[in-house]
């Protein structure tokens, strides 16, 4: 019998199942298809004598080659290549059952550990289309190969591995929990967590045909007739199921997770992504209100980053899989979840999907992308006021519960009416900075409307009209004011109490300080503070940057914000926020990474901003640790870091609007994550930024402080200089710098540390701050201004040496 001869003596009796003419092609395959391998003591089976020796081939040949490939593993000397055993499975044979019996005896007792699952393709092949009752009388050796096949750690979302579960999961049908871990192998924490809570009803006879046909959701979009089959085994059990397991992917986070080698941080494996993208396909099917709802947060949870920022996604395939499925529904009511997504996600492949559904239905619509969002924002139930009041429960549009204006709420409150309110409290807090960052996005473009879409759809409504009306709104070409609201109509009444009455179509846009004089800024200033008004972002305040000298002679480029040392994974996250990409340095592996790159963003004119970066000092783990910041540039188009298609454009050339937002964009990313900020500190950057000339940032943050010194109770204490806030204590005079919050004593200025705790005195300020370097410094100064009211040991040491 040629090579197997060297069959083990336990494992001889095997021949004598088969038939003589199965045993005469054995032997042609000795002699046709085996080469020496890596060493003289073994033969190979050779693909390349098999093309050669196999034309003409039938059934009974080839099915003969499977079984002899798989017996000569049993030998000493004889190997089969993977090569091999995914040529074979590819092959549609006609087994009887006495072969599958020994193909699969075969490969179960060899008696090496499994490293791959290769081995097993054939067999897996062979019994993929039986029936249950003729898979019986192979479980034994099917629960082997699961038990066998559990410590293969590559490929774990093989085709073959998929079949046997699946398989197993119909087998095992009498037993629930046992089908459904047939089904969902642990793979990750999430899918652990199924088997653990929801084992019993996902193996439960109304719902193990779904969850068999949702573990078939392999690819990018449902294949044909996936969907018509889905809707067929929907229960109502399986539906509620489905929307219990869906409902657990917003809270569910990455977690520790040992993955065959070593632990890791996980999220989802691919066969657990593949289970939620089935169930996500099912969810068009679903006529329930609660769905459109669903997608958008399963698609916000995973679109997020690690963490929950960044420009990556936890699962991009899951993502992408409950966003087409709200492309596919259509309709206004999708537009709300798309907008959370737009707001929050930065990964840039899905915040263009985002914009590619948008703009379609948009088109359907005949608005556009951004007219569709501001007509859809949901007003959960709110009234003008943006309150909703029932059974003396009062539901706020900050989503703050209260009960006849107290904050505890009595349990004789109807509890089904509390959680109600409580849902939409949560709805609202997430529907809140999506509003937020399209309102500042729409006056950073410098979007117009007219006075009557206005009043529709910002001013009346109950969500968006809680930052619209604390907003300065402008005739084009013409006069500003504040919204104010005379005998049921909108007026806007500038600082002066001067009355505009705009016509409906009257063309209104959001004021920006960038297209006025500095008396007319400062005007507004004082006005904001005059009336206690905070806006939800810099608007009177916002910083302006018109070109420099330098940057006039440079045509081209700006170095503003150049050659800082920033603290690289809160830089990243920073500016991913604010809708650039493109911001990644370090080494992942030996081959992988790189020490520079360029952060791009797209601008609303059409231009590209483009800003440099390379990698400063390493960590212990030789990760990047800090970044340096480089030229800041604009291009026509898109902008690409190798094979760059697009054209610089000179900087006089650049809408001055786009060029101050976007040099604004650098300045808050320097002014939040510089090195410089370290109380800690040391090195010639740290003294240079720490003590240095104020950016555009610091300055405004300078001006606010001059109008609010005079209403503090220390105003008496305190004095501006260039840069610094100076304060008198009863110790010491300090002097606390206006872009760092860096301390100096006086008069030797030695340098004081106060690490910041997030304590100290509230006080009011006109915007919402972004980096809270104010607050930093108004914290210190009232901490300092009764400097002998200090106990920590580590501050008064300072003090007094």
């Amino acid at each position: 019998m040629g090579v197997l001869d060297g069959l083990p003596a336990r494992h001889r009796d095997w021949l004598d199942e088969l038939d003589p003419a199965t045993l005469e092609l054995f032997a042609s395959f000795d002699d046709t298809l085996l080469t020496p391998g890596h060493d003289a003591h073994h033969l190979r089976v050779d693909l390349r004598l098999v093309d050669q020796h196999s034309t003409g081939w039938g059934e009974p040949e080839w099915r003969a080659m499977a079984l002899w490939a798989h017996l000569i593993r049993h030998t000493a000397n004889g190997v089969t290549g993977n090569e091999t055993d995914l040529r074979l499975a590819q092959r549609k044979l006609k087994w009887t059952p006495d072969q599958r019996d020994l193909l699969w005896r075969a490969v179960v007792a060899l008696p090496d550990k499994p490293l791959t699952d290769y081995r097993y393709r054939v067999p897996i092949a062979a019994i993929k289309d039986l029936t249950p009752t003729e898979l019986g009388p192979l479980l034994p050796l099917l629960l082997q190969a699961r038990k066998d096949m559990a410590g293969v750690v590559y490929p774990a979302d093989s085709t073959a591995r998929r079949v046997l579960h699946d398989l197993l999961a119909a087998q095992l049908a009498e037993d629930p929990v046992e089908a459904a871990h047939a089904a969902v192998p642990a793979v990750d924490p999430f899918a652990a967590l199924l088997r653990e809570e929801y084992g019993a009803r996902l193996g439960a006879a109304g719902s193990l045909p779904l969850l068999r046909h949702w573990i078939t959701a392999t690819t990018a979009t449902p294949p044909k007739g996936w969907t018509d089959r889905a809707r067929e085994l929907l229960t109502p059990e399986s539906t509620a199921l489905l929307r219990e397991v869906l409902g657990r992917v917003p809270g569910y986070r990455e977690q520790t997770w040992h993955n065959g080698y070593r632990d890791v941080v996980t999220y989802l494996d691919k066969r657990t992504a593949d289970l939620l993208r089935g169930m996500l396909w099912t969810c068009e099917v679903v006529d329930e209100p609660w769905a459109v709802g669903l997608l958008g947060e399963v698609a916000l949870a995973t679109g997020t980053g690690i963490g929950g920022s960044g420009p990556n996604a936890r699962n991009e395939r899951v993502a992408n899989a409950a966003l087409n499925v709200l492309d596919r529904i259509g309709g206004l009511d999708v537009v709300a979840p798309l907008a959370r997504v737009q707001a929050k996600v930065r990964r840039k492949s899905i915040l263009t999907k985002v914009a590619g559904i948008l703009e379609s239905i948009g088109a359907r619509e005949g608005l556009t992308p951004d007219q569709l969002l501001e007509r859809t924002v949901p007003a959960f139930g709110l009234g003008p006021d943006g309150t909703r009041t029932r059974d003396g429960l009062t539901l706020s549009v900050t989503g703050a519960i209260t009960f006849e204006g107290r904050k505890t709420v009595p349990k004789s409150v109807d509890r089904a009416l509390l959680a109600e309110f409580r849902a939409t409290a949560k709805e609202l807090k997430k529907a809140l900075p999506a509003e937020r960052f399209r309102v500042e996005r729409a006056l950073a473009a410098g979007r117009t409307w007219s006075w009557h879409d206005v009043r529709a759809l910002y001013l009346d409504h109950p969500v968006t009209g809680f930052f619209a009306r604390t907003l300065i709104w402008e005739i084009v070409q013409g006069p500003a004011g504040l919204p104010v609201q005379v005998g049921g109509a909108w007026e806007l009444t500038g600082p002066a109490g001067d009355r505009i009455q705009p016509g409906p179509e009257t063309e209104v846009r959001l004021w920006h300080p960038l297209g006025h004089t500095p008396d007319e800024v400062r005007v507004w200033r004082d006005h904001l503070l005059d009336r206690g008004l905070r806006q939800p972002f810099k608007q009177a305040f916002r910083e302006i940057y018109p070109l420099t000298p330098a940057e006039e002679g440079a045509r081209d480029h700006s170095r503003r914000f150049a050659g800082h040392l920033l603290r690289y994974g809160q830089a990243k996250a920073l500016i991913t926020e604010r809708g650039w990409s493109g911001l990644s340095l370090g080494w992942w592996d030996g081959a992988g990474g790189s020490d520079r790159c360029t952060a791009t963003r797209r601008l609303p004119g059409g231009l590209t901003a483009a800003w440099d970066f390379h990698l400063g000092p390493y960590d212990d783990d030789h990760l990047a640790s800090i970044c340096v910041s480089g030229d800041l540039r604009f291009y026509d188009g898109l902008y690409r870091e190798y094979d760059n298609p697009a054209t610089l454009v000179p900087l006089t050339e650049v809408p001055r609007l786009d060029l101050s937002e976007a040099l604004r964009d650098a300045d808050l990313a320097v002014g939040v994550t510089s090195t410089g900020l370290d109380p800690e500190g040391e090195g010639d950057y740290w003294r240079s930024y720490g003590f240095g000339d104020l950016a555009e940032s610091a300055k405004v943050r300078r001006d606010a402080l001059a109008r609010l010194l005079p209403r503090l109770a220390i105003a008496d204490r305190c004095a501006l200089t260039d840069r610094f806030l100076v304060v008198r204590g009863d110790l010491r005079t300090y002097k606390i710098h206006l872009g760092s919050g860096n301390i100096l004593m006086e008069p030797d200025d030695a340098y004081l540390c106060i690490v910041p705790t997030g304590a100290g005195d509230r006080v009011f300020l006109p915007f919402e701050e972004e980096g809270g370097m104010l607050s930093v410094v108004l914290s210190k100064a009232f901490l300092l201004a009764d400097d002998t009211a200090i106990t920590d040991p580590t501050i008064t040491h300072q003090l007094r040496t």
